[in-house]
């Protein structure tokens, strides 16, 4: 697909088909863990990639959001997919105290920005444009309720981004012209000097 078309084409859903996602297009989209930036070549990505019904069934149990009666109800659970996006804040020290990464006082840098959340932000956006040149749709939902981390078995050296929804975007998923025309103009979102 032409890079203009993948853009134009990613969303975030809140619905889904049944329908499962190929093994091979879910291997070409995790790969993206190699293509994101990391401050210094840090590597501290991490992904789960949770396809068990049983599992995604205990993540939406406890993170949906209760809009009962309404379209968007229990579409964690429809995702045939989840990809927990998750960090390794340790990776990032380990490159940056390398005695080529120190100061001149031989210490550290200073983290005005921990760059292992920015930075998971980036891969995010990739994951989101691979799944849209294959054809999938993606959402997000935060990591804001307790008990999740003991779901998805998460060390304790990992924190968790937030989890991309994958799959096949369903019937109730706003289509690409209504969003389109949602958007705010450009000029209320750029300032040229």
């Amino acid at each position: 697909m032409d890079f203009t078309d993948v853009l134009k084409m990613r969303r975030m859903v809140r619905d889904y088909l049944p329908d499962p996602v190929p093994p091979e297009a879910l291997r070409r989209i995790v790969k993206m863990v190699h293509r994101a930036p990391s401050a210094g070549f840090s590597q501290g990505h991490r992904l789960i990639v949770i396809t068990d019904p049983l599992i995604r069934k205990q993540i939406s149990d406890l993170c949906d959001p209760p809009y009962a009666g309404t379209l968007a109800a229990g579409w964690i659970a429809k995702a045939p997919v989840l990809i927990a996006v998750c960090v390794r804040e340790a990776s990032y020290h380990e490159q940056y105290t390398k005695p080529e990464r120190l100061d001149e006082d031989g210490n550290e840098i200073e983290w005005v920005v921990p760059y292992w959340w920015f930075d998971s932000g980036s891969l995010f956006v990739l994951l989101q444009l691979a799944a849209a040149n294959e054809g999938l749709a993606t959402g997000f939902f935060g990591p804001h309720e307790d008990g999740l981390e003991q779901i998805l078995e998460l060390p304790d050296d990992l924190g968790l981004a937030g989890i991309l929804t994958l799959g096949y975007a369903g019937a109730a998923a706003k289509p690409l012209a209504v969003l389109k025309k949602l958007q705010l103009p450009l000029e209320d979102l750029v300032e040229w000097r």
